[in-house]
């Protein structure tokens, strides 16, 4: 059973007016863990994507603590616009993300592993070096995600990949 407080502030976050919004965004936020879950379900909900750009705010502002919950729930749900929003949430979380990103892409199928690349590039320069040495995995399809992660990050990602396959050609 939800907190009935819970309840009220992501209900704002569907009902409410700009500035009743923007305060159950700083709440929940305060909330801190306890109100991840609520978060994610409330992405999962067929919501307006203001909506889900709250419930996203909401989660960044909690921090590195939504991490594993929406990589996790990324690989469980096939929805487009929900792990589009919780791809962008893990984006702005930044470097912290980096390893997990990397770590869940291993099992991952192939629609969630483009979301996290996804994820990934939006935290970009600071995730190249990661991803780069992915570019040496025994794992043919980890190479394949480190290739097209690094192409889709455009001009850093690609300098980098170029460098990859100079220093490869060079041994």
């Amino acid at each position: 059973m939800e907190d009935p407080e819970m309840h009220a502030l992501t209900e704002t976050l569907i009902h409410g007016t700009l500035a009743t919004r923007r305060d159950a965004v700083r709440r929940l936020a305060e909330k801190g863990e306890s109100a991840i879950p609520s978060l994610i379900r409330l992405l999962q909900e067929p919501v307006e994507n203001e909506v889900r750009w709250y419930a996203s705010v909401a989660l960044v502002r909690i921090g590195t603590a939504c991490i594993g919950p929406l990589i996790e729930a990324i690989s469980g749900n096939t929805d487009t616009a929900f792990r589009r929003y919780a791809a962008a949430a893990l984006g702005h979380l930044g470097r912290p993300a980096v390893t997990p990103l990397l770590e869940a892409m291993k099992d991952a199928d192939p629609g969630a592993r483009g979301f996290l690349a996804q994820a990934l590039c939006r935290i970009g320069e600071p995730a190249i070096p990661e991803i780069q040495a992915m570019l040496g995995s025994p794992d043919p399809v980890m190479r394949e995600c480190a290739t097209l992660t690094l192409w889709q990050m455009g001009q850093g990602g690609i300098a980098s990949l170029l460098s990859s396959v100079e220093d490869e050609t060079r041994k």
